[in-house]
């Protein structure tokens, strides 16, 4: 009998157990992987039936590697078609119904926004030649296409090879109204796929009628007018219904070249442009040449118009700030109240137009932008670019460049706030921060050094030193800026502390100009006053501001301003420097020298201007030191003119020194010697016990009761009594 007991028997058992368990799992495995094989097998046999030898597999293998690959070009385009079809998103089809009238920081009008949006025309009520001149220059195969033209297309190449220069250009005018509806005019790869898909979706959600009416409506036309209606008005004083074919000829030349051929600009070429337009409609055959003959021989005129340029940055920016202010008005017919100085505007637009033309093509730049803000927060000028005729898209709002070391500051300013002082030592020496090595500018390093002259020189490594190891984040960093005023989303990628980050040329002039108003923040403004036509104030900044807010301590400042002014002295900014007052600021230059800055202050305004390209293709070696600091320094230099000068907070001294005074000077009179475009000397402006005498007597009569009208017994009971009299 067994012994129940003994263990080497039960050990037996279990053995067993799991080898007749083991050999039924292999059992399974091995029927299934045979049943497997023998359909395989099965369906290989099947299959040889359709094999193909010799040609048909060729054609075969040819549509199943054009599938395979066509099957991978779709999921890559539809890649790059989600980020335009975002750009749909929201009711897009809705027009704006504002229609504001603007008017200088005096009071005289400068110019409107929004009307034609309420004017618009009916495609209907165009006349037939109005028609055909703009189809037959802009898209002769609009009817023909599906948003894109390949034919057309091959023309334009073949023509602009023939040329040996661009004489067309084969977008569509789907495709110029993708880009005028949603995107910007930014000369890059990822703007033209965009408008390639967005064009594609306009076709497919609008019909060709539709597509065409929003084009004739939006389109800039010159002289600050949007929309062929308007500049029939603008130009010859006619509904669109009463333009003759030279005069359509005339704002059909427009759509492509607006500040070239706007003709009371110049005549001339606009004639000139509407003799091509004549052209193009005789070779479309929309016309016989007979029938245009009599437009040929009797060219268009225009009206007598007023050539000031009108501040069109400037305002497409303050009709934004107005549509976000006026949101909730149920009167959008408005007269708005800016803080624009068209002196300082012009100075600013002639100074970058001066620089660009001198020396753009030696540096291979060609655009540039800029902002000048008050000290007391109001925007005094924005140029958004080199022409607005040529390029609507604002650079000086809309277009985030990496800031290089003219981001330093900011990163300054926090270890300032941190408890560094302008004395502190901190080591220029290689540094890597989880393998991040920057490096110098000149590559090369001087050991212990204060913080000023670290930011004076740009020293490249001791503001990285300052983030890793006192610090300790970039996070109080990106906070500061953006207490500062900074709008655009900055990285907390430690590259952020050498200024990789995309910034405007407005968040720049913003954050700047904390610095000159003692540390306060939240005092950017365009806009003083908001009124109906009726002349009630439907809103008023020093009404309806919220307060400024305290960003900055004093000491912060103080220590700040005791660095930055010592730039534009012996550091990287010295061209910027002016000879009445002392100026503080930061030059910066990026990598490549893709961006080139300088952003500065004195103790009346602060100003930003940044050179670049808008492909972002690479500059001739431009640093913030030569043009930008020379722009700023040309415009600043106008703007001080004949005004009372404000000392920077925390600077004592407020005068430049005579080393700076007569370096200056001399640098005055050479620019001044070399001037092709000479802006002369701001107009004298009133004495500073003047002006304090109206801005009191603006004060009362702006806090005075209204008076009642009397009613007519009152007056009659007047009347009496001084008759009596």
């Amino acid at each position: 009998m067994e012994n129940p007991f003994d263990n080497d028997s039960r050990k037996g058992v279990k053995a067993s157990k799991f080898t007749e368990i083991d050999a039924w799992i292999n059992s399974i495995l091995y029927d299934f992987r045979f049943a497997v094989g023998e359909f395989w097998d099965n369906m290989t046999i099947f299959f040889r039936r359709f094999r193909l030898v010799g040609w048909p597999r060729a054609i075969v293998e040819l549509f199943s590697e054009g599938f395979t690959l066509g099957a991978a070009g779709s999921v890559f385009m539809l890649v790059l078609a989600i980020p335009a079809f975002e750009e749909t998103a929201g009711d897009w089809r809705a027009q704006d119904d504002f229609a504001v009238t603007f008017l200088d920081r005096y009071g005289n009008e400068v110019g409107q926004r929004g009307i034609i949006q309420r004017d618009s025309i009916p495609i209907d009520e165009f006349p037939d030649h109005v028609l055909k001149a703009v189809l037959a220059t802009e898209d002769r195969r609009f009817f023909e296409h599906y948003g894109i033209d390949f034919v057309g297309l091959v023309r334009a190449m073949t023509e602009n090879v023939r040329a040996n220069s661009v004489v067309q250009g084969g977008s569509t005018i789907t495709q110029q109204l993708a880009k005028n509806l949603f995107l910007s005019n930014e000369r890059t790869l990822q703007r033209k796929i965009k408008e390639a898909f967005l064009a594609i979706w306009l076709e497919a959600n609008l019909s060709k009628k539709d597509i065409l009416q929003l084009y004739l409506d939006r389109a800039y036309m010159g002289g600050g007018t949007f929309g062929i209606a308007a500049a029939a008005d603008f130009y010859f004083s006619k509904r669109i219904s009463e333009i003759s074919l030279a005069e359509a000829a005339m704002l059909a030349g427009l759509f492509k070249a607006p500040a070239r051929y706007a003709p009371h600009i110049n005549l001339p070429a606009a004639r000139g442009r509407a003799n091509e337009v004549l052209t193009n409609i005789v070779q479309s055959q929309m016309m016989t040449e007979g029938q245009v003959i009599a437009a040929r021989r009797n060219p268009a005129s225009v009206v007598d118009r007023d050539d000031r340029e009108s501040p069109d940055y400037y305002l497409d920016w303050a009709f934004e700030e107005v549509k976000r202010i006026a949101a909730g008005y149920s009167n959008h017919s408005l007269v708005v109240r800016t803080t624009i100085d068209l002196d300082i505007q012009r100075a600013a637009e002639e100074s970058i137009e001066f620089h660009l033309r001198q020396h753009g093509q030696n540096y291979d730049v060609s655009q540039a932008a800029a902002v000048i803000i008050e000290n007391n927060g109001a925007v005094r000028s924005i140029v958004g670019g080199q022409d607005y005729g040529n390029s609507q898209f604002n650079r000086a709002t809309h277009a985030k460049r990496q800031a290089g070391s003219s981001f330093k500051p900011y990163v300054y300013a926090t270890a300032m706030e941190a408890g560094f002082n302008p004395k502190s030592r901190i080591s220029d020496e290689p540094v890597n921060w989880a393998g991040w090595r920057p490096k110098n500018y000149t590559r090369g390093y001087v050991g212990r050094t204060d913080l000023t002259t670290a930011l004076v020189k740009s020293y490249n490594t001791v503001p990285v030193r300052l983030v890793k190891n006192h610090i300790k984040s970039t996070k109080p960093v990106k906070d500061l800026a953006i207490a500062m005023g900074v709008e655009s989303e900055i990285s907390r990628h430690k590259t952020m502390v050498l200024g990789t980050s995309g910034m405007t040329v407005m968040d720049q002039a913003t954050g700047y100009s904390v610095f000159a108003s003692g540390g306060m923040a939240g005092m950017r403004h365009g806009i003083t006053q908001i009124l109906s036509q009726a002349g009630e104030i439907l809103y008023d900044h020093s009404r309806d501001r919220q307060a400024p807010r305290r960003v900055l301590s004093e000491k912060a400042v103080a220590d700040m301003n005791s660095i930055l002014v010592q730039v534009p002295e012996w550091g990287t900014g010295r061209r910027a420097a002016l000879p009445m007052t002392r100026a503080a600021g930061k030059t910066g230059t990026t990598q490549a020298y893709r961006d080139a800055w300088f952003v500065g202050y004195t103790g009346n305004y602060t100003a930003a201007v940044w050179f670049g390209n808008d492909d972002f293709s690479t500059t001739r070696r431009l640093t913030g030191g030569s043009l930008p600091a020379m722009t700023w320094q040309r415009m600043m230099d106008y703007a001080h003119q004949n005004i009372e000068l404000k000392p920077i907070p925390g600077i004592e001294e407020a005068l430049p020194s005579a080393e700076v005074v007569s370096r200056t000077k001399r640098a005055r009179a050479k620019i001044a010697k070399s001037r092709g475009n000479q802006i002369g000397e701001r107009p004298l402006a009133l004495s500073a016990a003047t002006a304090k005498v109206l801005q009191r007597l603006a004060e009362e009569f702006g806090n005075a009761a209204v008076l009642k009208v009397p009613d007519e017994s009152t007056k009659v009971s007047a009347l009496s009594v001084k008759d009596g009299d």
